[in-house]
C-alpha cells in the first residue's frame, strides 16, 4: 500500500470518529419513544420474585446488560444540577441507540442506590463495531496450532485441559463492516460480539456522549460525571459468580472457568488460560499476564543457576582459606583492628568477625563473577525471546495490524474539554482540538520541579539513615565491644552488622513512606499536564514513577555498592561526613555482605508488603461495602448489586503492576552479583504473585472494560535501559565491592606459598598503623600497651618513607579491577550483539502463519465481492467477465506484495 492509500484510510477512519456521534443522534425519535412505551408497559408485566439474583438480562430476560451505572440521592445544593446532568446524558445515550432500564433505590439492598441498567442493540454494535475497527471471524483457519514437542510431554503435569486453553477455534478475521454482514460468521446475534467488545463500545460511547452545555463549554464524558460524583460508578457486569456455573439462560460463565483453573492457588504449577483471559478482560490485561508469566518462566533458569553458586559457597565455607585465617586464635586472633569511631570506640580482634566473613564467603566466592557474566547473557536472553513470544502473540490475537497510531485518535474527553483551541490534522483533514505549548509549559515545569524535588527528598532520607549509623554505631560499639572486643570471641552480630540491619529497616520504612505519598502527587501532577490521549497520559506518568522508584528503591544500594568504604581514608587521616561523623567503613571481607543485606531486607519487604496489600486491602474494603449495604436482606441482592459493592481496578491497576514488576526486575540484574539468590526469592514471588493477581481480579473487583495494546508499551524500553545498566553495575560490584579481584592479584603476583597460594591473604590485605600517630581527639580514651593497629587498605607501614602512602600493590589491584571492569563489559555485550542479531524478532512460522492468513483474507474478500458483484450485474456477463479480470488482477496484485 503507497502513502497515498495509507493516507486516504486514515482519512476514512478519523472521518468516522469525527462523525458517528452525529450519525447516532440522527437517528429517528421513534425509536426512544418506542421504547420508553417498551420500557412502561415492562413495568406491569415484570414479576419481581421471578427474577434470578444471577441475572444479568434485562427484565424481559432476553436483552444482555452490557454496562451499569449507579448514582445515590445528593442532598446538597448542586442536587439538581447533577439531577440535571444525568437526564441529558441517558437522554443522549438513548439518541445514540442504547436501550436503558433504570432500578429505583427502593428495590436495592442499600435503600438508597439508583442502577442504571445499559443495552447495546445489534445497530449500535455494529456500527461502532466498525468505527473502532473490531476484527471478527470469516472462516474457521485451516492453519494447525503449534505441535507439541518432545519435552511437552513431561511437562504434561503443568498443562491445562485444551477447552480451557483454547476455548474457541481459531479463524480468519477482518474488520467488521455493517455493510459486509454476511460475510462474518454471524450465528446469533446475541452471542456474535463476546462480553468484552461490547463494552468496550459501550464505554466508547459512554466516553464520548455529552451532557451538556456549561460556562460555554460542551461538556461530555463518564469520566466528568464521575469525576463530580453524578455517577458514583460505571462498569461492566461479571458473567456470573466464580464459585458456581451460571444457569441457563446466561451465558457460559468464564469467570468461573477462570477462577477454577487460574485463580486458585492449589493451581500454581499450572500454565496460565492466556485466550480466556484475553476474551474476558481485553488484550492489555492478557498480554501483562503472558508478560508476567513468560518472565517467570525464564526466571526459573536463572533461579537455578543462582542456587548452585549459592550451594558452591556453602559447601566451600568450611574450606576458605581467609576465613580460616580470620577465625584462627593464632592469626586472627592476634590481629589487633584499629578503632572503627572516633574516641568511644575500642581497638578490635580480627576473629571478632569471624562468622561474618563465613557468611560473606556464601555471596562472595568464585562463581560470583561466572553469575555476574551469567546474568548479564540470561538478561538478554530474555528481553530477545520476549520480543518472539510478543510477535507470536500479536499473531494469535489478531493484533498484527494494529498500530498505537489507532488509539492517538481518541482523544482524552478531559483535553477536549480543556481546550479552547482547534487546529487541521494533517492526518484526518479534519479540525480537532489544540493545546498551544505555551499553555503548557507552566505545568511542565511544575512538573519538573516536583520530580527533582522529590528525587532529593529520597537523596536527603538516605544521607538521613547514614547519619542514623554513624550516630548509633560508637553506641552499639560501646555495649558490644568494650569488654569482649579484645577477646577472642567469634560473633555475627558486630557493630557493622547491627547497624546495617537496623538501618537497613529504616530505609524501607522510609522508602514505603515516600512511595506512598509520591504515587498521589504524581497523578496529580499529570492530570494537570492535560496530556493529549491516554497513552500519552500512562507514557508521562510512567516516566514520573519510575525515575522515582529507580531513586527510591536503588539509591541505598548504589551507596553501599559504589561509596561505602571507598573514601574512608586511613587511621589519622579519616574523611568526615559533614566535618562531624566519620565516614562508614566496610567490614574486614568487605562490603557485599552489607550490600546482600540490604537488597534481601528491600526486595523481601517490598514483595511481601505488596502481596499482602494487594490480598487484604481489597477483600477488607468489600467485606465493609457488603455490610453496610445489606440492610434489607428481603430485597434481591442482584447481579448488579453484587459486582457494585466490589472494589474497582481503576485505569491506573494495570500500571502499577507493571511498576512492580519492572522495579523487581532491576533487583534481579542491576545488583545480582552481590546475591545470587535474588532470581529465587522473585521467582517464588511471581508465582505467587500470578495467583495473588488473578484471585483479586476475579473474586474481589468489578469487571474491567476491555481496550487493546499490542505490546507492554514503554516498559519495554526500560527494560533495556535497565539490562544494558547491569552489565556495568553487576561489573563494578565484582570489581570494587566484592573481594575476588584483590584475592586474585594475591594468588597471582604476592603469594610466596606454592602450595597454598592464598595463605597469608588477610595479613597481605592490612596495612599497619602506629598508634602514637592517632591525632588527640580521634585516639580511644581508654589507653593500651599496643604499638600498632591494623586497617584494610594497602599502604606503606610507619617505618618506611613514603608512610601511609598507597604502595604498589593498592596500584595493580587498582589496575587489575579496571581490566576486569573492561574485559567483562565487552565480553557481554559482545555476546549480547550476537544473540539479539542472530534470535529474529518474529520467529520463522510466525512470519508464514501472517502470510498465509493475509492470503486467505484477501481471497475470501475477493470472492465475497465477486458474488456480491454477480448479483448486482445479474446476466450481463461480458460485463461480469470484465469486473471479475479488474478484480483477480487486484488480487495478485496484493499477493505479490505479501
Amino acid at each position: 500500500m503507497g502513502d497515498a492509500d495509507l493516507l486516504e484510510v486514515l482519512a476514512e477512519e478519523g472521518e468516522k470518529v469525527n462523525k458517528h456521534i452525529d450519525y447516532s443522534f440522527q437517528m429517528s425519535e421513534s425509536l426512544s419513544s418506542r421504547e420508553t412505551s417498551f420500557l412502561i408497559n415492562e413495568e406491569t408485566m415484570f414479576q419481581k420474585n421471578q427474577q434470578s439474583k444471577d441475572s444479568i438480562f434485562f427484565r424481559d430476560g432476553i436483552r444482555q446488560i452490557d454496562f451499569v451505572l449507579s448514582y445515590v440521592d445528593d442532598i446538597k445544593k448542586d442536587a439538581e444540577l447533577k439531577a440535571e446532568r444525568r437526564k441529558e446524558f441517558e437522554k443522549n445515550l438513548r439518541k445514540t441507540g442504547l436501550e436503558l432500564e433504570i432500578e429505583d433505590k427502593r428495590d436495592s439492598e442499600d435503600g438508597r442506590t439508583y442502577f442504571v441498567k445499559i443495552h447495546a442493540p445489534w445497530e449500535v454494535l455494529v456500527t461502532y463495531a466498525e468505527v473502532l475497527g473490531i476484527k471478527m471471524p470469516i472462516k474457521e483457519s485451516d492453519i494447525p496450532r503449534p505441535k507439541h514437542t518432545p519435552i511437552s510431554y513431561v511437562l504434561g503435569p503443568v498443562r491445562l485441559p485444551l477447552s480451557v486453553k483454547y476455548p474457541r477455534p481459531e479463524y480468519f478475521t477482518a474488520q467488521f463492516s455493517r455493510h459486509r454482514q454476511e460475510l462474518f460468521l454471524i450465528e446469533d446475534q446475541a452471542t456474535f460480539f463476546p462480553s468484552s467488545s461490547r463494552n468496550r463500545i459501550v464505554y466508547y460511547i459512554l466516553s464520548r456522549c455529552p451532557f451538556g452545555i456549561e460556562d460555554g463549554k460542551k461538556r461530555f464524558g463518564i469520566e466528568r460525571l464521575l469525576n463530580s460524583n453524578t455517577y458514583s460508578s460505571a462498569y461492566p457486569l461479571h458473567d456470573g459468580q466464580y464459585w458456581k456455573p451460571s444457569e441457563p439462560p446466561n451465558p457460559t460463565n468464564e469467570r468461573y472457568t477462570l477462577h477454577q483453573n487460574w485463580a486458585r492457588f492449589s493451581y500454581f504449577y499450572k500454565e496460565q488460560p492466556l485466550d480466556l483471559i484475553k476474551n474476558y478482560y481485553g488484550e492489555k490485561i492478557g498480554i501483562y499476564f503472558v508478560f508476567l508469566g513468560f518472565y517467570t518462566e525464564m526466571l526459573f533458569f536463572a533461579a537455578v543457576v543462582g542456587l548452585a553458586c549459592f550451594i558452591y559457597g556453602l559447601l566451600s565455607m568450611e574450606h576458605n582459606t581467609s576465613s580460616t585465617e580470620i577465625c584462627d586464635p593464632e592469626i586472627g586472633g592476634q590481629m589487633i583492628m584499629c578503632p572503627l569511631c572516633d574516641q568511644v570506640c575500642d581497638y578490635w580482634r580480627l576473629n571478632s568477625t569471624c562468622l561474618a566473613s563465613k557468611f560473606s564467603h556464601l555471596f562472595d566466592n568464585e562463581s560470583t563473577v561466572f553469575f555476574a557474566i551469567f546474568m548479564g547473557i540470561w538478561v538478554t536472553l530474555f528481553l530477545e525471546f520476549w520480543k518472539q513470544r510478543q510477535a507470536r502473540l500479536e499473531y494469535e490475537w489478531d493484533l498484527v495490524d494494529f498500530e498505537e497510531e489507532q488509539q492517538q485518535l481518541q482523544l482524552r474527553p478531559e483535553f477536549e474539554a480543556m481546550c479552547k483551541h482547534r487546529k487541521l490534522n494533517a492526518v484526518t483533514k479534519e479540525m480537532e482540538p489544540y493545546m498551544p505549548l505555551y499553555t503548557r509549559i507552566p505545568w511542565y515545569c511544575l512538573s519538573g520541579a516536583t520530580v527533582t524535588l522529590w528525587m532529593s527528598l529520597v537523596v536527603t532520607s538516605m544521607v538521613a539513615v547514614i547519619v542514623y549509623r554513624l550516630s548509633v554505631f560508637a553506641t552499639f560499639a560501646s555495649f558490644m565491644e568494650s569488654d569482649a572486643s579484645l577477646k577472642q570471641v567469634k560473633s555475627f552480630l558486630t557493630p557493622q552488622i547491627t547497624t546495617s540491619l537496623t538501618g537497613s529497616c529504616l530505609n524501607f520504612i522510609v522508602i514505603l513512606i515516600l512511595n506512598f505519598f509520591y504515587e498521589k502527587i504524581s497523578a496529580w501532577i499529570t492530570k494537570m499536564e492535560i496530556p493529549r490521549t491516554y497513552q500519552e497520559y500512562e507514557s508521562s506518568l510512567t516516566l514520573k514513577m519510575f525515575l522515582f522508584q529507580f531513586v527510591n528503591f536503588y539509591s541505598s544500594c548504589f551507596y553501599v555498592a559504589f561509596f561505602k568504604g571507598k573514601f574512608v581514608g586511613y587511621p589519622g587521616k579519616y574523611t568526615y561526613l559533614f566535618n562531624e561523623w566519620r565516614s562508614e567503613e566496610c567490614d574486614p571481607g568487605g562490603c557485599l555482605i552489607e550490600l546482600t543485606t540490604q537488597l534481601t531486607i528491600i526486595m523481601t519487604g517490598k514483595q511481601i508488603f505488596g502481596n499482602i496489600k494487594e490480598a487484604i486491602y481489597p477483600l477488607a474494603l468489600n467485606w465493609w461495602r457488603r455490610r453496610k449495604a445489606r440492610t434489607n436482606s428481603e430485597k434481591l441482592y442482584s447481579r448488579w448489586e453484587q459486582d457494585h459493592d466490589l472494589e474497582s481496578f481503576g485505569p491506573l491497576g494495570l500500571f502499577y503492576e507493571y511498576l512492580e514488576t519492572v522495579t523487581q526486575f532491576g533487583f534481579v540484574t542491576l545488583f545480582v552479583a552481590s546475591f545470587p539468590l535474588a532470581p529465587l526469592l522473585a521467582l517464588i514471588n511471581n508465582i505467587v504473585e500470578i495467583r495473588v493477581d488473578a484471585w483479586k481480579l476475579t473474586t474481589q473487583y468489578r469487571r474491567t472494560v476491555a481496550s487493546k495494546a499490542h505490546s507492554i508499551g514503554v516498559w519495554q524500553d526500560i527494560l533495556y535501559g535497565m539490562a544494558v545498566l547491569s552489565v556495568a553495575t553487576n561489573a563494578f560490584i565484582v570489581a570494587f565491592t566484592s573481594d575476588i579481584i584483590p584475592r586474585l592479584v594475591y594468588y597471582y603476583a604476592y603469594s610466596t606459598n606454592a602450595t597454598q597460594p592464598m595463605t597469608g591473604y588477610v595479613n597481605n590485605s592490612l596495612s599497619v598503623f602506629l598508634i602514637a600517630d592517632f591525632p588527640n581527639h580521634t585516639a580511644p580514651s581508654e589507653k593500651r600497651d599496643f604499638i600498632t593497629c591494623r586497617y584494610r587498605d594497602y599502604r606503606y607501614p610507619p617505618d618506611d618513607e613514603n608512610k601511609y602512602f598507597h604502595n604498589m600493590q593498592f596500584w595493580h589491584v587498582l589496575a587489575a579491577k579496571m581490566t576486569f571492569i573492561i574485559v567483562m563489559e565487552h565480553v557481554v555485550f559482545l555476546v549480547k550483539f550476537l544473540l539479539a542479531w542472530m534470535i529474529p524478532d518474529v520467529p520463522k512460522d510466525v512470519v508464514e502463519r501472517i502470510k498465509r492468513e493475509k492470503l486467505m483474507t484477501i481471497k475470501i474478500l475477493h470472492d465475497f465481492e465477486l458474488n456480491k458483484l454477480k448479483e448486482n450485474l445479474g446476466i450481463n456477463s461480458n460485463e461480469f467477465a470484465k469486473h471479475v479480470m479488474i478484480e483477480e488482477n487486484k488480487a495478485q496484485l496484493a499477493k505479490s506484495t505479501i
